[in-house]
C-alpha cells in the first residue's frame, strides 16, 4: 500500500480489517510510530517492528495525531514496551494521555465498560516525563529526517497532521476524512469528510484541508484507510462535501427527531456520490461499509449545530 519503503502501514485491527491504519516510518535504522491504534493493537505494532528489521528499542517517537481512542488508545501500553520512545502530543491532548481518567469515562459513558474492555483494551497512561507537548510548526528529528507537525482543527482541536518531505506526503490521522479501499473505482479512492463528536468545526477544518494543500502532497496516509493520491481532486471533493453537509445540518436542525434526519441526509448524500463515483458495490454494501461513519458524522453534525446555538 505504502509507495515509500521506508513507510509501513500497519492494520490496527481495529472493527474490522483495512478499517484503522497506524504507521512505521524508518530512517537508518530508527523509527517512528504514526498513531497506534487501541490497546488491543500492541501487539500488531511490535509485529510491525520485528517485520522491518528492527528492536522495540529502535522507536524514538510515537507521534499522535489526537488522542481519540481509535488513534491513541494504546499509547500507554505501547510507551510500557518502548524503552527509548517519547509521545509527542497537541498541547489540548497531552493532558488526557498523562492522565487517561476523562477520557476513559467519557468512552465507558458512550460505549459500556464491556464494549470497551472489547473493542479498545487497557487504556494506561503515559508517563509525563516522556511526553513531548508540540506547538504549530513543532519539527521532530528521526534520524535526519524531519517531520514537521502542523496544528489541524476542525474534526478536534487537538489535531496536528504530519509532513514528510521525504515522500512529500502527509500523515493525516483524521483531518483528511475517510476513504476505504473497497469503495474504490477505476476513478481512484472515494473519500467523505468526518465530522465525529464532540467537537467538528467545518470552518476550520476546511481551512486545515487547504494549509495541507499548500505543500503541494503527492499522498495522504490516512488513519481509515491507508495511501491515497490524487491528492487535489479528493481535496475539492471535501471541501464540497463539507458544505453540504452543513447545509443538511441547518436543514435538519429544528425537526422533531433531527438525529433520524440527518442520518437519511448523510446516507444519501454518500450513496448519490459513491454511485457516481462508480463505487463497485452496490447501494445497500455501500450504506454497510459506511454505517459507523455515517452515525458519528450525524453526532458530530449535532454538537457542532447545538454549539452553534449556544
Amino acid at each position: 500500500m505504502s509507495l515509500d519503503p521506508s513507510i509501513h502501514t500497519i492494520d490496527t485491527g481495529f472493527q474490522r480489517g483495512d478499517f484503522d491504519a497506524a504507521y512505521l516510518v524508518v530512517e537508518e535504522g530508527r523509527a517512528a510510530f504514526i498513531d497506534c491504534g487501541t490497546g488491543l493493537a500492541v501487539p500488531a505494532m511490535l509485529q510491525a517492528l520485528q517485520n522491518a528489521g528492527l528492536g522495540v528499542d529502535a522507536v524514538d517517537w510515537l507521534l499522535l495525531t489526537h488522542v481519540h481512542l481509535d488513534h491513541a488508545g494504546g499509547a500507554g501500553l505501547l510507551m510500557q514496551q518502548l524503552p527509548n520512545a517519547r509521545a509527542v502530543l497537541h498541547p489540548r491532548g497531552a493532558p488526557h494521555m498523562i492522565d487517561p481518567t476523562r477520557l476513559i469515562a467519557g468512552a465507558t459513558a458512550v460505549y459500556g465498560e464491556e464494549e470497551i474492555a472489547r473493542s479498545y483494551g487497557r487504556i494506561e497512561p503515559v508517563p509525563a516525563d516522556r511526553v513531548v507537548v508540540a506547538g504549530d510548526g513543532h519539527r521532530i528529528d528521526l534520524a535526519g529526517r524531519e517531520l514537521l507537525l502542523l496544528h489541524t482543527p476542525g474534526h478536534a482541536q487537538h489535531h496536528y497532521c504530519i509532513w514528510d518531505a521525504r515522500s512529500l506526503s502527509w500523515f493525516t490521522g483524521d483531518t483528511f476524512g475517510l476513504s476505504y479501499r473497497e469503495l474504490d473505482s477505476a476513478a481512484g479512492a472515494f473519500i467523505i469528510p468526518t465530522s465525529s463528536p464532540v467537537q467538528f468545526d467545518p470552518g476550520p477544518l476546511k481551512a486545515s484541508i487547504r494549509r495541507m494543500l499548500a505543500y503541494a502532497p503527492e499522498g495522504m496516509y490516512l488513519t481509515h484507510y491507508g495511501r491515497v493520491e490524487q491528492v487535489p481532486k479528493l481535496a475539492a471533493d471535501l471541501l464540497e462535501q463539507i458544505d453540504a453537509m452543513v447545509a443538511i445540518g441547518r436543514q435538519c436542525d429544528g425537526r422533531p427527531d433531527r438525529h433520524r434526519h440527518l442520518l437519511a441526509a448523510l446516507r444519501a448524500l454518500y450513496l448519490e456520490r459513491a454511485q457516481a463515483h462508480g463505487c463497485p458495490l452496490d447501494q445497500d454494501a455501500v450504506a454497510d461499509v459506511l454505517a459507523m461513519d455515517i452515525e458519528l458524522n450525524a453526532q458530530g453534525l449535532a454538537c457542532w449545530l447545538d454549539r452553534e446555538r449556544r
